[in-house]
């Protein structure tokens, strides 16, 4: 049950042409404010339910789409990549202040990590994130040839049968699965570039993480990034770790029912560390 009343807003980066969702308690609060950042075609719709949690329990909650993605405007794939991500990123950021909290989910919490070594955070969350360089097997150059321009949602095994998805995310029900399968769109349009820069590795320098608090989640179902990967990860950031057995990639975030423990537990980190 959410909690008090929630009001929608917007806030626009006219000059980067970026588009951010936000989603606040009726009446202010001294909490921070939580920057939400989706992965590879995925936008602000994959915070949704998160963004109802948190709000109804006095948390404003900023969901991003990076260029080309979702509401923020349309831009040329190929012209696109992790850079003018992370730069999209650090904007936001800017906006927002030096008390935000970064939530970041698949290709979004490395963006996030990347981020916050340009701009000050007052905490992290990292849900499936993918590995930064130090520790990822580096992509051999024939799999990165292999990525186009511009790639969709077959790239990441979202372009079969309902049934099947639903069969291997087991935490998704057919709404969850369909709404998903929609919303990463019909058209390829995300940026290769982006793909083969993180797959070829993304240094990120941890001693930057050193004050902040943070904590980094994983599910057990994730086909994209494993529980071991997300563990791995912790470690090297020295940060919290709560791991979810039996949740899937997008069944962390946006599914309907699975979202819950794990809005919940990010909650509990976010209490404990007065956030």
């Amino acid at each position: 049950v959410n909690g008090r009343p929630v009001r929608k807003d917007e806030i626009e980066l006219l000059d980067r042409g970026v588009y951010i969702e936000s989603w606040l308690p009726e009446r202010r609060s001294r909490r921070k404010p939580l920057l939400f950042v989706h992965g590879e075609l995925a936008g602000s719709w994959v915070w949704e339910r998160y963004l109802g949690y948190f709000a109804g329990r006095g948390w404003e909650g900023h969901a991003i789409n990076l260029r080309n993605h979702y509401w923020s405007q349309t831009a040329d794939p190929a012209e696109l990549s992790f850079e003018t991500y992370t730069e999209d990123v650090v904007a936001a950021l800017d906006r927002l202040g030096p008390t935000t909290v970064a939530i970041g989910h698949g290709m979004g919490g490395l963006l996030a990590l990347k981020a916050a070594e340009r701009v000050a955070i007052a905490g992290i969350v990292l849900v499936s994130s993918e590995l930064p360089r130090d520790l990822r097997v580096p992509a051999r150059q024939h799999e990165l040839r292999d990525i186009p321009e511009v790639y969709g949602r077959s790239a990441i095994g979202w372009e079969t049968l309902p049934e099947r998805l639903i069969r291997d995310d087991r935490d998704l029900t057919l709404s969850d699965v369909l709404r998903i399968q929609h919303l990463l769109g019909q058209k390829p349009h995300e940026a290769g570039a982006a793909r083969r820069q993180m797959l070829a590795g993304v240094s990120v320098d941890r001693r930057v993480f050193a004050e902040v608090p943070r904590l980094v989640i994983g599910g057990g179902l994730d086909r994209l990034v494993s529980l071991d990967d997300a563990e791995r990860l912790a470690e090297w950031l020295d940060a919290d770790f709560e791991p979810f057995g039996a949740h899937s990639h997008f069944g962390l975030v946006a599914g309907e029912t699975s979202h819950q423990q794990v809005a919940e537990a990010i909650r509990a980190f976010l209490e404990t560390n007065r956030l």
